[in-house]
């Protein structure tokens, strides 16, 4: 399973990280942090006049496809969708699978005035911390590799350091998990982590039962403006868009037209 395969090796980096650099140590950073953590709610809400909401995504590579983009130079890519209407930015920052790094975090954040997601496999409050201090404002927890448990310290860890939280689900034991955590932003990623295969009707089966006042974000496969559409109909809030963006010629025409897809 390639999810327990990228988790394993994820906390494999952790124990080094946190002998190079304590929790202790890395809290101590946040006294000069410069960055106070944005309310990402109000930026992924659709609303009448803003009715489709967009994460566009900062990606180098994935597990299924290898290199996605290969003149990568990530703070171009943020600032060309800052300056084109996304509403958050996702940066990938898992270094093996993704060839993300926690360093584009804090180079976006300088430059860019957008709220940032933390893409990665988050596993230990050490990395929510690390988030924190690199310029997230939000951060992806995933259902499928936490126990019920897990989830709920994690998610409650985030909102104590002041970061918000989207939270992963794939099916509806994922659903339940994320409910019983009191997730306010759910993501309903049609690709199974564990066979990287695409289920385009998942957002069908499972927006019906999430309870009202949840915003709910679509996230891979997004690829027109019909999707988006249809979508929305059945009450998807934003879109999470990573890897599209990355391979059509203009970011700037491709976001105006996700955009204005429902005007």
């Amino acid at each position: 399973m390639i999810l327990d395969e990228i988790i394993e090796k994820t906390k494999e980096d952790l124990q080094r990280r946190k002998i190079e650099i304590p929790l202790d140590l890395l809290g101590r950073s946040l006294a000069s942090n410069p960055y106070a953590p944005r309310d990402v709610k109000k930026y992924l809400t659709s609303t009448k006049e803003e009715p489709v909401r967009i994460i566009a995504e900062v990606k180098k590579a994935s597990p299924s496809k290898g290199i996605i983009k290969e003149d990568f130079d990530p703070l171009a890519i943020a600032q060309e969708y800052s300056a084109n209407g996304a509403n958050a930015i996702s940066v990938l920052t898992e270094p093996h699978y993704f060839k993300g790094d926690l360093e584009y975090l804090t180079q976006i954040r300088r430059y860019v005035p957008t709220p940032l997601l933390r893409k990665d496999f988050i596993v230990d409050k050490y990395q929510i911390v690390e988030a924190l201090v690199y310029g997230a404002d939000f951060i992806l927890l995933i259902a499928k590799a936490l126990s019920t448990k897990e989830l709920k310290e994690l998610y409650e860890y985030a909102l104590y350091i002041g970061l918000e939280v989207l939270v992963e689900i794939h099916d509806k034991e994922d659903l339940t998990k994320a409910m019983k955590c009191g997730a306010n932003i759910v993501g309903i990623n049609h690709r199974n982590l564990d066979t990287f295969e695409m289920d385009m009707q998942l957002c069908d089966k499972l927006i019906p039962m999430i309870p009202n006042g949840k915003i709910i974000v679509a996230e891979s496969g997004v690829s027109n403006t019909e999707t988006i559409k249809r979508l929305s109909s059945i009450g998807a809030d934003a879109f999470l868009i990573g890897e599209h963006f990355m391979r059509v010629p203009s970011i700037k025409d491709e976001l105006e037209t996700f955009k204005n897809a429902i005007n």
